[in-house]
């Protein structure tokens, strides 16, 4: 094996729109560079795991480069991702995909195309962690948001952070006739189903999949090594 190897180590889902996503991401990213053994991973419900696809590849590979497929940092990146690589010289973890302006570029043409009023309120919603620094990238997609748009907007979590959706919808929704929900998510899942009974008047597709994403993979990787 001569070739480096980029692994996409994604969340992990049941459902097949999102497990399709992935794949989609998995085809572009191994498109745009044949010059790499493209792989993918999983940190959680669906296999092969991290740990078994880092262990396949590094014996014989120049370098093995994780690429979280995870829109902010947590428990995944720091724990599971981490540990999958540190015992070995020639493997290493990249940053996650968020924060980077692409992916607040990309909200708001799902915001767009949801149909965003004038008048309607604008809640950023993302998956959550218990780790705190687990916050800042979809509080800073938000921040880009409001300067993009020209409108506040404010953030909810899926679990284990808060405010949780629901509650942010509720005090969204004071004096504003619609409440929308941007879904800072990668694809379609348990926590995007979970977007659609938060209270929201719209709630907009997932992220992915796009091809700027692909290519935020790529940069991730190229950063990381």
């Amino acid at each position: 094996m001569t070739r480096p190897v980029l692994i996409l180590c994604a969340h992990g889902t049941a459902n097949p729109q999102g497990q399709q996503v992935v794949s989609d991401l998995h085809e572009m990213v191994r498109d745009a560079r044949p010059d790499l053994q493209v792989e993918r991973a999983y940190v959680d419900v669906q296999s092969p795991s991290v740990v078994d696809v880092v262990a396949r590849w590094a014996p014989d590979a120049p370098q093995v480069v994780v690429v979280p497929v995870l829109l902010a940092t947590g428990y995944h990146v720091q724990v599971d991702i981490a540990d999958a690589v540190a015992p070995l010289e020639n493997a290493r973890s990249a940053d996650p995909l968020g924060p980077d302006p692409v992916l607040s570029e990309i909200l708001a043409e799902r915001i767009a195309a949801a149909g965003l009023q004038r008048n309607d309120a604008l809640v950023v919603a993302a998956a959550g962690s218990s780790r705190p620094d687990a916050k800042y990238a979809p509080q800073q997609a938000a921040r880009e948001l409001a300067e993009r748009l020209g409108r506040p907007v404010t953030v909810g979590y899926g679990a284990s952070a808060e405010p949780n959706v629901p509650e942010a919808v509720r005090a969204a929704r004071d004096g504003n006739p619609r409440v929308v929900v941007a879904s800072y998510l990668l694809a379609p899942g348990y926590f995007h189903d979970q977007l659609q009974k938060a209270g929201a008047d719209v709630v907009t597709e997932p992220l992915g999949p796009d091809p700027r994403l692909a290519a935020l993979i790529v940069r991730r990787f190229e950063e990381a090594r």
